[in-house]
């Protein structure tokens, strides 16, 4: 029987560690703020933003809300971000995704200064880890590392496919397990021969947004699969972009959705928060 990686067991022995550090940290007169902006009310992020304030809360991170209303203008939310770049009682600044279609998300990412950037997604962030610098960790990638490892998953020497080249997933997803010395193929929507590619591989990472598309005939037997998708199905139950049920007796692990990645991100942008203040 696989082993089911527990994402909620992980992230709260995580948050469990972060909170003890943030109040050895208060001992020592240092504290640790997150600025959350959000633009609009889109219900997804609105989900993100309530749950990301409560680990807040939990870890003893203080949280300054933003909510701007839909219309807020570029020149608005730029003048809010530099503010924010300048006040140094903020250590991290997180603008939530996605902004509506008339603000320019790149420039608001390129705008939040490398050091406050807890979402890990500034270039000059995104090239420290390529080179292998410190830096941010995007919070899933680096979320997924934390499962593998903590569930004692072996990542050196093997092949791992990650279907999915996005710049929030696969591609940080790909350099980090470059750090942990494993083979990397990334595959996407053009790649060829796709089962061929997956079934040569000890562990898969899925992230390409397509509800239940991969199935046993992707998987070796007894690799490990990270499920990073999802959706809702016709039944309006949550899934990923794995067939859990066909593929689960094919692992040797296996992330289930929910409760698999998803708790990870959170997880990380709170590690992310408090070692804007680490020495």
């Amino acid at each position: 029987m696989a082993q089911l990686i527990d994402g909620k067991k992980i992230s709260s022995d995580i948050k469990e560690e972060l909170r003890i550090e943030v109040q050895q940290l208060k001992e020592q007169g240092i504290s640790v703020c997150l600025a959350v902006v959000q633009v609009g009310e889109d219900p997804a992020s609105c989900v993100y933003v309530k749950n990301k304030k409560r680990a807040c809360s939990y870890i003893g991170i203080e949280s300054k809300s933003y909510e701007l209303p839909e219309n807020t203008t570029e020149e608005e939310l730029v003048k809010l971000v530099e503010t924010l770049n300048q006040d140094d009682s903020v250590n991290g600044i997180l603008v939530q995704l996605p902004l509506p279609d008339h603000i320019n998300e790149d420039r608001i990412i390129n705008l939040i200064r490398p050091e406050k950037d807890v979402d890990g997604f500034h270039p000059i962030n995104i090239g420290r880890l390529w080179t292998g610098e410190k830096g941010f960790l995007s919070c899933t990638p680096a979320g997924i590392i934390q499962l593998l490892k903590r569930s004692d998953i072996q990542m050196s020497g093997k092949e791992c496919v990650i279907i999915g080249r996005s710049n929030i997933v696969g591609k940080p997803m790909a350099a980090l397990m470059l750090r942990e010395n494993a083979t990397v193929t990334i595959a996407h929507s053009k790649t060829v021969n796709l089962k061929e590619i997956t079934k040569r591989a000890d562990i898969v990472i899925v992230a390409l947004g397509k509800e239940k598309f991969i199935n046993s005939e992707y998987i070796k037997e007894g690799a490990v699969v990270i499920d990073v998708g999802m959706h809702r199905d016709v039944n309006n139950k949550l899934c990923g972009d794995v067939d859990f049920m066909d593929v689960e007796p094919h692992t040797s692990a296996i992330t289930p959705v929910p409760g698999g990645v998803g708790p990870m991100t959170i997880a990380m942008l709170m590690n992310n928060c408090v070692e804007t203040v680490r020495v």
